[in-house]
């Protein structure tokens, strides 16, 4: 099932917290307050603008709190990395985890979105490459920067 914006973030909220517990997990407080800013946010959000935003909560919260919650976040796949940007994005289909193995992120130059997409044609492709050197890939996230349909439309 994908999530979508009339899916609210107490119900994603939830369905984290027992997909943490069926791996055998925690969703503790700080976690999950980390994963509601991620998912609030809307759009890619960096470490240290998490941390501004739980020290409203949380004013002994430290980057050590916030690198913690997001090492959680990503192992169990509620959340991607965006390397290009260095932030953080909540993942578009939580009720799937552990699809984030092969994952591709659609990066728009001019408005900043990020559409998650994931394409099995471009895993497989990234796998096949990788085994013809004896490589095993465990995870493979491909960022493709361009321009949005909305963006181009309008420019």
């Amino acid at each position: 099932m994908t999530h979508t914006k009339r899916d609210s973030i107490e119900d994603r909220l939830e369905q984290a917290a027992g997909l943490c517990l069926r791996d055998g997990g925690r969703l503790t407080d700080i976690r999950r307050q980390v994963l509601a800013l991620v998912l609030r946010s809307g759009e890619p959000i960096g470490a240290y603008a998490l941390l501004d935003r739980l020290k409203a909560d949380k004013a002994n919260a430290t980057p050590a709190t916030i690198y913690r919650a997001l090492e959680f976040l990503q192992t169990h796949g509620l959340i991607h990395k965006l390397e290009r940007l260095n932030a953080f994005i909540g993942c578009a289909d939580v009720s799937d985890h552990h699809h984030h193995h092969a994952v591709q992120f659609l990066i728009c130059r001019t408005c900043g979105s990020v559409a998650e997409m994931e394409d099995s044609g471009i895993a497989g492709a990234v796998e096949t490459a990788a085994e013809r050197t004896g490589f095993r890939p465990a995870r493979a996230t491909v960022e493709v920067e361009g321009t949005c349909a909305e963006c181009a439309a309008t420019g």
